[in-house]
Formats: structure tokens, C-alpha cells, sequence
């Protein structure tokens, strides 16, 4: 890791005068290994991330205080204030790099709440794209990384993007150095959300009993899945350990997975913690076919095509 930016550091800074307008990716993790918790209130993870072409937009300009308005997905029910990671991301850079965290900030949404998308984190990293490039502060991508780490374990990968291989509590990042290819996907979005915390303790309870799901263990089946750029191949490797307790606490999921199936989709998996169902497709065309099917079966609230990887957060 580089080390923090210093007012005396001889660096060229140009603070922008106009808005400074970013857009970020929401990501899904084609693996995702759970280990043990750790002392420090974590669970010890591996897993692959991807960022994926379904994006929300933050708009910075100048201002002489801190401010958040927003349009779109979980507007009048996302707080605006002190608690939302976007907040609580500006005043993290500001205090990295000594500088007034003054903004007028405003974000345009359509990543989900609580869909197991990142769309929190999603906005946390876009918000310290663009705050560091209207105080002119020219922080490198590591060093608004290593900021990105303080606020929560999916911020750093969604400052880099494309697909990395995330380890510790998912906050250390390598990127995945693979030939470009683009994988298409149905996300659909279930009604309603599931807490993170709360998945993740229905886990630990899961696994507790005797016949409980065991471990996926390393990534390595995945990160070669990717390497042959064939959907079957990665289809077979797709996993995530919190799919047992996503459909634990929303059992009306699997009906979802299984109508994805029905209609062709080469594998269905619960995104992140959910209660988001992505659909593995062959291609663009296969993509849209199977979109108006899975709207068509009525079990979900919207469902939409993505492809990945796309970069992370980026000025417009």
C-alpha cells in the first residue's frame, strides 16, 4: 500500500470548478467462499467479484457545507444523512487528505437497496472518485482504496473494477488477469431486501447443525472457468456460501432459480447475500430472451440484462 497523501507532498493539484459527474458499477461475486469468523467480527472470505454494466451515477459540485439529495431506486426510504456510506465516504477522504469536506452531492440510483448488489458500496466509491477530483487532490487508485478499506469490504473492488480475487474480509483485491471477454447475465431482483449481517448469522447457524452446507472452499475452479471463456464451464464453478441462508430466510427464491433453469438460463446463483438471482446467459441475445421469461413467471420485481466486467467507479 502507498502511503497517505501530505499537504507537503510536491504533487500537481487542480481542483475542478464545475460538477465532477461519476458512475459506478454494482457488482456480484461468482465465487464466494465464507470461512470462519474471526475475532474481529468478521468472516474470514475468498471470492471472486465482477463489476457489471448496471450502474448508479453521483454528481459532485462545490459547495461551503456537506450534502446529499438523490433521485431513483430507495428514494424517501435511504437516509440522507450522516449514516449513509456516501456521507460517511466523503468525510473519510477529507480526513485522509486534510481538507474541508465541503460538497453538494447528488446521486441518481438504480442498483437495488440491500440486493445483495453493493449498491451502498457501489456509491461509497464513487463518492470518493469524484469528491477526490473536485478538491483536486490526485490520490492514485491504491491510495482511494486503502481509503475505500475503512468503509467496508466491497468499496475497493468497486473503485477498481473488471473481476479481482478479494481475500481477508473481502477487502484486499487482485485483480484477475484473464484475456477480455464479456459474460452476460439476467439479474433479477427479488421484492424486498435482506440484511447482510442477518445472512450471514443464518449461515453460522446453518452450519452449526449437523447436516449443515459445507464450505466452497478455494477459487481456484472459478479463476480457471474464466480463463476457457466458455458459459458451461463457468457455470459449473459459479458459487456462493450464502446462498443457504439467502434461501433460508427467503424460501421463495428457489422457485425464482428454478424458473431461470426452466427457461435455459446456463446457471442460476443467489447474488451476494440476496436476495438478487443472477442468471448465467450464453450471450447478449440469450440475455434478452430469457429477461421477458423471467419477468413473464411473475416471481420477481423486475429482472434486466448486465455484462461483465466493466470498469469501476469512473468521471464521466
Amino acid at each position: 500500500m502507498t502511503e497517505a497523501w501530505r499537504p507537503e507532498d510536491d504533487r500537481p493539484r487542480s481542483a475542478m470548478t464545475g460538477p465532477v459527474r461519476v458512475r459506478v458499477p454494482s457488482k456480484i461475486n461468482l465465487h464466494l467462499g465464507v470461512g470462519p469468523l474471526r475475532d474481529d467480527g468478521f468472516h474470514e472470505l475468498n471470492t471472486v467479484y465482477q463489476a457489471i454494466s448496471l450502474y448508479d451515477e453521483l454528481t459532485a459540485r462545490r459547495g461551503d457545507t456537506l450534502s446529499l439529495t438523490m433521485e431513483g431506486e430507495g428514494t424517501g426510504s435511504l437516509a440522507l444523512d450522516g449514516t449513509n456510506l456516501i456521507i460517511r465516504a466523503v468525510q473519510a477522504l477529507a480526513d485522509y487528505a486534510r481538507v474541508p469536506a465541503h460538497a453538494r452531492l447528488h446521486l441518481r440510483k438504480q442498483i437495488p437497496l440491500a440486493a445483495g448488489l453493493a449498491g451502498g458500496s457501489a456509491d461509497a466509491a464513487a463518492a470518493l472518485v469524484a469528491c477526490d477530483a473536485l478538491w483536486g487532490i490526485g490520490l492514485s487508485r491504491d491510495q482511494l482504496a486503502e481509503v475505500a478499506a475503512t468503509l467496508g469490504s466491497d468499496v475497493p473492488f468497486l473503485i477498481y473494477g473488471g473481476t479481482a480475487l478479494g481475500t481477508g474480509h473481502g477487502e484486499t483485491i487482485s485483480p484477475v488477469l484473464v484475456r477480455p471477454h464479456s459474460w452476460h447475465w439476467v439479474v433479477a431482483v427479488a421484492d424486498g431486501g435482506l440484511s447482510t449481517p442477518e445472512v450471514y448469522r443464518e449461515l453460522d447457524r446453518l452450519r452449526a447443525e449437523p447436516d449443515g452446507p459445507a464450505p466452497l472452499g478455494t477459487a481456484d475452479a472459478l479463476l480457471a472457468a474464466l480463463r476457457q471463456k466458455d458459459p458451461a464451464v463457468l457455470a459449473a464453478a459459479l458459487g456462493n456460501d450464502l446462498q443457504a441462508a439467502a434461501l433460508s430466510l427467503r424460501p421463495g427464491l428457489a422457485g425464482l432459480m428454478k424458473a431461470g433453469l426452466a427457461a435455459g438460463a446456463c446457471a442460476s446463483l443467489v447474488s451476494g447475500s440476496g436476495p438478487t438471482v443472477l442468471f448465467l446467459a450464453r450471450d447478449a441475445a440469450h440475455a434478452e430472451a430469457l429477461t421477458t421469461e423471467i419477468e413473464a413467471s411473475g416471481l420477481c420485481r423486475a429482472a434486466g440484462t448486465a455484462h461483465g466486467p466493466v470498469p469501476g467507479a469512473r468521471i464521466l
